[in-house]
């Protein structure tokens, strides 16, 4: 079959194993660069030429959002990992919160989930099913009680659009000198961990 030509010698057996090994080697790229990925950097780093790349993947856009789907669940693991014994909902959520900021410049694959564009049909807005879901379940990962904090089901769902628009929010102007470390988690801790606290706990 043609398009499985190529390959540096190694070509895949269906077009499904070509996806995933496109995808896998599209992360390998971000995640060694740092930084957004043409199509000729990935098809350069399976040893094919961009038509192979093309065929599945009409774009870098398109291509950047599938790494970004299929890097979710380790990025979610790491989000765990950084607030892990934080069971107050503010603390948890300004944590959770700066380590996304400060990553996402890092990882602008997983950008593509949580930043709405006008211009690009591929990239997701910020309250769409992919970036809620990806809210509910940083949330889930916290280890915070939230019903004996006041929070039913409707008020996470609130609480998760409030943190995807405050992501949206710097991801859009983080601000000159954008803030970082101490000082970013003391702004977060200071209007955002508020009102977080608020919420009131039901009797």
């Amino acid at each position: 079959m043609a398009r499985r030509h190529g390959w540096a010698g190694d070509p895949p057996g269906t077009d499904e194993e070509a996806v995933a090994r496109i995808v896998g080697a599209a992360i390998a790229v971000i995640d060694e660069t740092g930084a957004e990925i043409s199509i000729a950097d990935v098809a350069r780093s399976l040893g094919v030429i961009r038509q192979t790349v093309y065929r599945y993947f009409p774009n870098a856009e398109a291509l950047m959002t599938a790494a970004a789907v299929a890097s979710v669940g380790a990025f979610l693991d790491r989000i765990e990992a950084q607030t892990r014994g934080l069971t107050e909902p503010a603390a948890a959520v300004c944590e959770g919160l700066a380590y996304v900021l400060e990553t996402l410049p890092r990882t602008p694959h997983l950008g593509l989930l949580l930043t709405p564009s006008h211009t690009n049909r591929f990239l997701p807005a910020i309250t769409s099913t992919q970036a809620r879901s990806f809210g509910r379940s940083m949330l889930a990962r916290f280890e915070v009680d939230w019903a004996s904090h006041g929070y039913d089901d409707a008020a996470l769902e609130d609480l998760v659009e409030f943190v995807l628009r405050t992501v949206q929010t710097f991801v859009t102007d983080p601000g000159d000198p954008p803030r970082a470390g101490a000082e970013l988690r003391r702004y977060l801790t200071r209007w955002v961990g508020s009102a977080v606290a608020a919420q009131p706990v039901q009797r």
